[in-house]
């Protein structure tokens, strides 16, 4: 136990590492370096849990509740999170009277599920609170659930959600610093190099950026949202253009006038065998029809017919050339 650190200064420390792990919490290096930290004095992880606990506090008072968050202003700025942690008594108050004997509970435990896909798989998994999710290719989940919230984090990969109705426990889902909030509704999140989409289909989710909790965004059903780190959230009427992409809850692959590229981009997603393309004039003629995700030599033969083009077919590579 390290006798040198006053409490105030646990407290600071662990105020510090609430707000980090809130930003670099899927890094497994930053994990480790907070679990050697905690394992240093048991003071450490009652601090931290007290920590988390205020955080939490200030999520349901400033995001999850009713209506849109407000800024918190001093005379030039707006407060951190982690002033408000130490400042306010919100840790206190939670100590004294929610949490005794947690120098025992594990911070690192296992997600409640946690859901891997591979390429082309598609599931269907019921959760335990009883919502459901719809699982893309190449996807993975955490999925936490506490009796104060439900916490799903997407690493990477898309996920289409029906949430049970539970207005006590907030259901958010983390896709790098972009949060979902919902609480009977359904909506899907992908997560790409690009940035976080978001799409509803039933009901009215909040969106938000982390540190940027004043700007929620209320979505509603028929509306998408693509979050990326420069632009502003700015959602958009999609209507049935949301239920054509995703149609792959059903195993399929919809195509509205989309390019062939487009339409070869998407295949790829969910098949080993990858198709290529190389006259990029083909690629930019445009198709209609509806294919099964692992159907890539239907797609191809149907380009073939309309375009003219030819299928070279190999183990593990179809070429389209003209």
């Amino acid at each position: 136990m390290s006798m040198g650190e006053t409490a105030q200064t646990i407290n600071d420390r662990a105020a510090a590492w609430v707000a980090r792990m809130d930003r670099e919490g899927d890094d497994p290096a930053v994990r480790a370096e907070l679990k050697s930290w905690l394992a240093g004095d048991d003071r450490r992880r009652g601090a931290y849990f007290r920590a988390t606990a205020a955080w939490n506090m200030l999520d349901r008072a400033s995001v999850l509740g009713a209506g849109r968050a407000q800024p918190i202003q001093t005379t030039s700025h707006r407060l951190s999170r982690r002033r408000l942690l130490w400042g306010g008594g919100i840790a206190a108050t939670f100590a004294a009277t929610l949490f005794l004997g947690v120098t025992g509970m594990d911070f690192f435990a296992t997600p409640d599920q946690r859901i891997r896909t591979t390429i082309g798989e598609i599931r269907r998994v019921p959760l335990s609170d009883g919502s459901l999710a719809a699982v893309n290719t190449q996807t993975a989940l955490d999925i936490t659930m506490e009796p104060e919230f439900r916490h799903i984090s997407l690493e990477k990969g898309e996920a289409w959600f029906q949430v049970a109705k539970d207005r006590s426990r907030p259901f958010v889902v983390k896709a790098a610093d972009v949060r979902i909030k919902a609480v009977g509704t359904a909506f899907a999140v992908r997560r790409s190099a690009g940035g976080v989409k978001v799409q509803v289909t039933e009901g009215v989710v909040e969106l938000w950026r982390v540190d940027d909790e004043a700007n929620i965004q209320r979505i509603s059903a028929g509306t998408r949202a693509f979050v990326t780190p420069e632009k502003q959230i700015r959602p958009v009427v999609a209507g049935e253009e949301i239920d054509k992409t995703l149609a792959w809850r059903t195993g399929q692959i919809v195509l509205d006038g989309d390019t062939i590229a487009e339409a070869v981009a998407e295949f790829n997603r969910y098949n080993v065998r990858q198709i290529e393309i190389t006259d990029p004039a083909l690629g930019s003629e445009k198709m209609i029809g509806r294919f099964r995700t692992n159907e890539p030599d239907a797609f191809v033969r149907a380009v073939a017919t309309l375009t003219g083009a030819r299928a070279a077919m190999g183990p593990d590579r179809i070429t389209l050339l003209r």
